[in-house]
């Protein structure tokens, strides 16, 4: 298997027919997982919460490109461990020194497996996060945010999201990142995990297809 670059255009299948969250979300650099074909996309965008601009919110003096890995999604039935092979290929083709966060979602049954295999820091979790039901029996929370006009009839409280961080870059700029970082590290949290179903269809490319 091989990781490289490919176009924003060519993660929207995955991202809209494959990975649980059914939309896009603002991407900055993707990659595709090819085994022959391609098998799986992970992207990387800008946070969005502004603090975290050249990393404001988790460093006390150090900037560096900060990314959010936002989506990873990859065909059921691939060889163990082809997750971590595609995560850690990314991360080393990113532009660098940069911090890359990523929050798994226990309300979606995820602890951050990925993330704990792949050595990334465990910071806690995410500000308490809330889902809203609106008068037409639908419902949204704040990280979609409200496209219609219906009224909000219910506020419940959803569990907050494990945050994790990843420093790329060399010794020295590691060093310097751990030594101004301003979360405390924690021990990974665990639990069952919830597998989501990907199997949704959408058209491959060869690797040769460019």
């Amino acid at each position: 298997m091989i990781v490289r670059p490919i176009q924003n255009h060519e993660t929207k299948t995955w991202l809209l027919n494959k990975h649980y969250a059914k939309r896009m979300p603002s991407i900055s650099y993707a990659f595709g997982l090819y085994d022959d074909e391609l098998v799986g996309v992970c992207t990387f965008g800008y946070p969005p919460n502004y603090n975290y601009n050249e990393g404001k919110c988790v460093f006390n003096n150090y900037k560096c490109l900060t990314l959010e890995l936002n989506r990873l999604v990859v065909n059921d039935g691939l060889p163990k461990n082809s997750l971590s092979f595609f995560v850690s290929k990314s991360l080393k083709i990113l532009p660098k020194p940069n911090c890359v966060v990523s929050y798994a979602d226990p309300n979606n049954g995820h602890h951050g497996y990925i993330y704990q295999a792949t050595n990334w820091m465990y910071t806690g979790v995410s500000t308490p996060k809330h889902k809203y039901i609106l008068e037409d029996g639908t419902e949204f929370d704040i990280r979609r945010g409200l496209d219609t006009k219906a009224k909000v009839v219910d506020k419940i409280k959803i569990d907050s999201t494990h945050r994790y961080l990843f420093f790329n870059g060399s010794k020295s700029d590691v060093r310097k990142m751990k030594r101004n970082l301003k979360f405390k590290l924690l021990p990974y949290p665990k639990g069952k995990n919830t597998n989501y179903d990907s199997s949704g269809y959408v058209e491959t490319q060869s690797v040769f297809d460019f």
